[in-house]
């Protein structure tokens, strides 16, 4: 069994590292917990080299992170062959029937996902989840019946970034599990169309459930599993919104210095114009420093109010949405740290009915905390 689970690894190419993170993220899902990296590394360890017997939670873990079957991976017994008696006569076996995905199609469903994008934009996620869910589930149905292909690989692309989209919505609106059951899709999704950018922004945004579930530590990892997936040639622009993400994660941390790193490296990798190489990302000098005032404020850095407050000022009159919400809060949380309680519970509360509109649970979470009771 050892020496077959020790190939398998070596096969694939990972280090131990990367196989403590993956059955990591392969308990999260479950809402397990491991224990620490060590401990964990000594049972791989008597597994590899010594053959020793994995119960059955890690036998399920390494069958999910190998995506093998626990014969495949030597971890129990094959079965015993039976005799084979007489197939009786059976009608042919029908196939399922076809998508026809063509160029044409795949473009038809990209500017459906494009549509709902810009509509969450202005009228936040709670609006339109409903439609954007209904069209993960289509997009899903006619990539699982369509034959292999390049027009397969656009439309799983395309799957990807709607799942990833229709996530982020049940996470603003405060639904977790649907929020990591949609990223899964959209993660499953990106791998199949071979994209590493769509596969690691789905993977990264996957780490802010992990965040709202108090999970910083966690988050982080995915992270930092993300950066080694787009370690090729991506957009840089993706390349500085994943080192912003890692600022935040550390922020939340409590790792200040850390976090400062990560954010000036976003800054140095953001191109000076705008690439517009991904439509599901945005980020400009204002959005990053929009994000460094909201890391600043989650460190309880009174620095935050100058920055938060220019960009607050800077946004046009009458787009409320869920930028400005995130930016009031964080605002607020700022001045309650420098003091100014008065002004600190005005910019809640006039974020609360912002959020209100937005439909942002997630939002209204964060200010009920500033609020009180």
């Amino acid at each position: 069994m050892g020496n077959r689970l020790a190939r398998v690894r070596e096969e694939r190419g990972w280090k131990k590292a990367r196989l403590l993170h993956e059955l990591r993220a392969a308990a999260a899902r479950r809402g397990e917990q491991l224990p620490k990296d060590e401990s964990l590394a000594r049972r791989i360890a008597v597994w590899e080299n010594q053959g020793g017997v994995v119960g059955d939670f890690y036998r399920e873990l390494l069958c999910e992170v190998y995506r093998c079957s626990a014969v495949e991976l030597g971890l129990v017994e094959p079965p015993q062959p039976q005799p084979v008696a007489a197939a009786p006569v059976t009608e042919p076996l029908e196939l399922p029937e076809f998508t026809r995905l063509d160029s044409g199609l795949v473009d038809l469903l990209r500017s459906q996902t494009q549509t709902i994008r810009l509509l969450d934009r202005r009228l936040g996620g709670a609006t339109v989840h409903g439609q954007a869910v209904a069209h993960v589930e289509t997009v899903e149905s006619l990539v699982r019946n369509a034959l292999p292909g390049t027009s397969r690989e656009h439309a799983a692309d395309e799957l990807g970034q709607a799942a990833a989209l229709a996530g982020w919505q049940a996470l603003d609106m405060g639904r977790l599990p649907e929020a990591w059951r949609l990223h899964e899709v959209a993660t499953a999704a990106a791998r199949e169309s071979g994209q590493p950018a769509g596969l690691g922004y789905a993977r990264a945004q996957q780490a802010f459930i992990l965040l709202d579930a108090g999970r910083a530590a966690d988050a982080l990892d995915l992270i930092t599993s993300a950066h080694d997936i787009t370690s090729g040639p991506v957009p840089r622009e993706l390349l500085a919104w994943l080192h912003a993400a890692q600022g935040e994660a550390l922020a939340a941390l409590g790792d200040r210095d850390a976090a400062l790193r990560s954010l000036d490296a976003a800054a140095a990798a953001l191109p000076t114009q705008p690439e517009h190489a991904l439509p599901y990302l945005m980020l400009d000098a204002g959005h990053l420093a929009r994000w460094r005032g909201h890391c600043l404020a989650r460190l309880g850095e009174t620095s935050a109010i100058d920055d938060l407050g220019t960009a607050l000022a800077a946004m046009p009159d009458g787009q409320f949405g869920r930028a400005e919400v995130s930016l009031r809060v964080d605002l607020a949380l700022a001045l309650r740290a420098r003091g100014e309680a008065a002004e600190s519970r005005a910019q809640a509360e006039r974020a609360g009915r912002l959020a209100g509109r937005t439909g942002s649970e997630r939002q209204r979470r964060r200010i009920r905390e500033l609020l009180g009771p």
